[in-house]
């Protein structure tokens, strides 16, 4: 359950110790669905995500978009966990979720995901004018994107929104895969220096959040997961963006 919130975990560069914007609580993680009807669940979650989207497009009010833009912050990523979570990823509150955690993840990890970026596109392509970003971001940049994407979506053309945020988890996952060959490669050099030094004492381990001691291999090897996670998710932004454009995202 919520398995998507995972796919947007922020990684600090060169840091062992990756943390989760917008975690849900897992008490409630295990007992939401309480009994209730999946049928009638999955009937809400479309209801809904359709009722907000056509009342923030036929408002336009201003005051209306910041609120829907900024629902997260205000009430916690668990209130549209309950109706949105366990779409399926190619439907409207499916993708809807997946806008929110990302932009979530944008906010609060800002500096990394500039980093990754720069990354992942050293020059600017056609990645960089359709996320409509810098080819070198700063954490405002970031910022100001994650909010441009997901207001667009409510305000503007949503297969465009859409196009746009799976341009940006594209390189933000090809810039994970560059971090994770830098890691993997720095702990072969540690590696080779220590077994020709002299009573060295190995270094290559690092801790994680659980105090687990771990290999720069296994570094990469979580890295590497999480950039070919994110490339499934830039594949369901695009993908949805197909479906809106042919009046087939419900």
């Amino acid at each position: 359950m919520y398995a998507s919130r995972t796919v947007f975990a922020p990684t600090r560069l060169g840091s062992s110790r990756p943390s989760r914007p917008g975690q849900l609580d897992q008490q409630l993680a295990d007992n939401l669905a309480g009994g209730l009807d999946p049928q009638a669940v999955s009937e809400m979650s479309h209801a809904s995500a359709a009722a907000l989207l056509n009342q923030v497009h036929a408002s336009q009010d201003p005051t209306v978009v910041q609120r829907v833009l900024k629902l997260v912050d205000v009430e916690g990523v668990d209130i549209i966990a309950q109706l949105w979570s366990d779409a399926d990823p190619d439907s409207l509150p499916g993708v809807l979720w997946r806008l929110y955690l990302l932009r979530t993840w944008m906010q609060r990890d800002q500096d990394a995901i500039a980093a990754l970026w720069r990354l992942g596109e050293p020059e600017a392509s056609t990645a960089s004018a359709i996320a409509g970003i810098d080819q070198t971001p700063g954490a405002e940049d970031i910022s100001r994107t994650a909010d441009s994407i997901l207001s667009g979506a409510f305000t503007g053309d949503f297969a465009v929104a859409l196009d746009r945020a799976g341009a940006f988890t594209e390189v933000i996952a090809y810039g994970l895969r560059m971090e994770a060959k830098r890691v993997a490669h720095e702990g072969r050099a540690k590696q080779g220096s220590e077994s020709t030094a002299p009573h060295a004492e190995h270094s290559t381990s690092a801790v994680d959040h659980d105090g687990k001691d771990l290999s720069d291999q296994t570094r990469a090897a979580r890295i590497m997961h999480r950039a070919a996670n994110l490339d499934v998710t830039a594949k369901t932004f695009i993908h949805g963006a197909d479906l809106w454009r042919r009046g087939k995202l419900e």
